[in-house]
């Protein structure tokens, strides 16, 4: 019973288990790997690299970068592969291209529209009457 116990309660601790494969031999391919998986997104979860992703695809792909390091290809020719396969959005950091030019100017577009709002609203706020309270308060006496 204790033993059953024990195993429910380290069972979520295989959770955190990502990369099952052992480290590559070579420091710098291991550096590159790491590197590498922390730059390509997970196409399941959206918002975490494939490095902290449980997902299988997230799985496959760690294993398809650490087979094309094993056979010497460069950083460059992963990274294109990736993008060749799945398109800028498996890039953390897409390429500034005119098809990704909205994606790379959005946030100072936004910016820019936040700003002018805030500052025709403070101008108009300002340019409103103020009330008196003293007019106020004759009204009500």
């Amino acid at each position: 019973m204790k033993k059953m116990i024990a195993v429910l309660l380290l069972m979520p601790l295989a959770l955190f288990a990502v990369d099952n494969n052992d480290a590559l031999e070579d420091p710098e391919l291991q550096e590159r790997y790491e590197t590498i998986t922390r730059e390509l997104r997970c196409l399941v979860c959206q918002n975490t690299p494939i490095s902290d992703s449980n997902a299988p695809l997230a799985e496959d792909l760690r294993n398809q970068v650490r087979e094309m390091l094993l056979a010497g290809s460069s950083n460059r020719e992963i990274y294109s592969y990736m993008t060749d396969r799945y398109g800028d959005f498996v890039l953390y950091k897409p390429p500034f291209v005119k098809r990704t030019l909205l994606l790379w100017l959005a946030p100072g577009i936004l910016l820019l529209l936040g700003g002018t709002v805030l500052v025709r609203t403070v101008r108009q706020r300002a340019a409103m009457p103020i009330d008196d309270d003293d007019e106020n308060e004759e009204e009500i006496e």
